[in-house]
């Protein structure tokens, strides 16, 4: 199997897991085969591929910790706010990193591609905007929506805005990936 679809099924599969499950039997359950399935999506994509991305590792302990959370406390809001919690630190880092002159997205995507730091650097000040952008957005629509309505955002909407943004980031790494690849 392709690479690039096995790492989309590994991440999309405990979403729509999530989705299916809020639909049968509620938000406490859905909560608890998302925490599952990301545990196991890990697993199984550190077992085919023999390492693991720090952003991956990073989600599925907030995953674990806040979804733990939710189901100890009896509380859908701790689930909610972690999205928003996911996109703040990854800006943070991001544009915090730039303070710094450090280019974090770069250690990310350095193995694939080659350009110059001002490219690095508008990479960085894209993607962390965009997710300052996402954890606005995530607030917004669990404070303002139903539970459900936010169930189907975080699956049909966040997910697909983060694709069409990564997209529309394609021409620059295009432009600068190796002719081998």
């Amino acid at each position: 199997m392709n690479p690039q679809i096995r790492r989309l099924l590994l991440d999309l599969g405990p979403l729509i897991a999530f989705f299916v499950s809020f639909q049968l039997f509620g938000i406490y359950a859905a909560t608890g085969v998302f925490m599952v399935l990301v545990l196991a999506s890990l697993a199984i994509g550190y077992w085919l591929e023999r390492k693991l991305s720090v952003m991956a590792l990073f989600s599925a302990v907030i995953v674990i910790v806040f979804g733990g959370l939710t189901i100890w406390l009896k509380n859908d809001l701790f689930v909610k706010i972690k999205p928003t919690i996911i996109y703040l630190t990854f800006a943070t880092v991001l544009l915090g990193g730039l303070a710094f002159n450090r280019l974090f997205i770069k250690y990310a995507l350095a193995f694939e591609f080659e350009m110059p730091e001002a490219t690095w650097r508008l990479l960085t000040w894209r993607w962390g905007l965009f997710f300052l952008f996402q954890a606005a957005l995530n607030e917004f629509v669990w404070r303002s929506f139903t539970t459900g309505e936010w169930v189907a955002y975080k699956t049909f909407g966040a997910l697909p805005l983060t694709f069409i943004f990564g997209a529309l980031q394609a021409p620059i790494l295009m432009k600068h990936m190796p002719a081998d690849k």
